[in-house]
């Protein structure tokens, strides 16, 4: 695998410089943005990484809490396999079929959406065993923190030429982002200054109620009245293929590029809980071995 990172490193840059020059040079100019409309090609994917980042915590976040009982671990199988099935066919009933065409939203997209959640579920499992699984939901919340910090920044650079304000009170897309933003960030303070011995499961608690505002990100501007514009794929729009492809060029790099952070920071994870772990083993020992040496001249004496 350490053969990998250094080639996985070179694919990341360069995709990362062709997405750059696709961006600045390749596409065209938005005819009522201008050239400001460029920022979109780094907003973007940064807010679908951190949407899949996130996710993939609170996957891991949920089958680190099973793990706590057998009982729970067959409690939860059962539960993700029942929501995928419930929600795939939910998805093509006719009257739920409707209200998706009232948003422009596809069904197909949607139960794709919904099948992931058993699929990342089962995977996890058994990619990430043991305290992997909260190892892997402490990188992917790290991770997601910095392009979720991206996308805040992105946003309001772009809002002030297009709209004559940084931010926009109110505004349910952009409000909605900050707290998910907030909750994610508490979620690592609680993960670094808190030494209890549930510090584990309540952060995997909270991370599972942090991933509960993705869904509400993601569809506020489908049923709520927000300044945020109309997206432009699923549905509400449509865009020039030269800048879609461009679009989809820089999710593919800024991809690459996170899951080369999330290797880093998993193995150093991994090494930083072996070392206390080493610490904590010669600590004991020291302390086994101090005991024996006091407790023998007292038995000397009481002979």
């Amino acid at each position: 695998m350490k053969r990998i990172f250094p080639i996985l490193s070179m694919v990341t840059a360069i995709l990362l410089a062709y997405a750059l020059y696709q961006a600045l040079v390749v596409a065209p100019t938005d005819a009522l943005q201008g050239d400001v409309y460029r920022i979109i090609y780094y907003h973007v994917p940064s807010a679908w990484t951190a949407f899949l980042l996130f996710f993939i915590n609170f996957v891991a976040s949920v089958r680190y809490l099973a793990s706590a009982k057998p009982s729970s671990q067959v409690a939860a199988k059962w539960i993700v396999i029942a929501v995928g099935v419930v929600g795939v066919v939910a998805c093509f009933l006719p009257q739920v079929q409707e209200q998706l065409k009232a948003y422009n939203m596809r069904p197909s997209a949607l139960a794709t959406t919904v099948v992931l959640i058993p699929i990342f579920y089962f995977l996890l499992g058994k990619w990430f065993p043991g305290q992997r699984m909260d190892v892997l939901a402490l990188t992917t919340a790290e991770v997601g923190v910095v392009f979720c910090t991206i996308v805040l920044v992105t946003g309001p650079i772009w809002a002030r030429p297009v709209w004559g304000i940084w931010w926009a009170p109110g505004d349910i897309r952009l409000t909605s982002t900050l707290v998910l933003w907030l909750i994610y960030v508490s979620y690592l303070v609680l993960r670094r200054f808190s030494n209890s011995a549930q510090t584990q499961m309540l952060a995997a608690a909270l991370a599972i109620f942090g991933a509960l505002d993705v869904p509400l990100v993601y569809f506020s501007i489908w049923f709520f009245r927000t300044q945020h514009p109309q997206p432009v794929i699923g549905g509400g729009g449509s865009m020039d293929p030269r800048m879609l492809h461009t679009l989809l060029i820089s999710w593919l790099a800024f991809l690459c590029f996170a899951f080369l952070v999330c290797w880093s920071r998993f193995r150093l994870e991994l090494l930083h809980r072996e070392v206390d772990e080493a610490h904590a083993m010669e600590s004991l020992s020291g302390s086994e071995v101090h005991a024996a040496s006091v407790s023998l001249p007292l038995n000397r004496r009481a002979q």
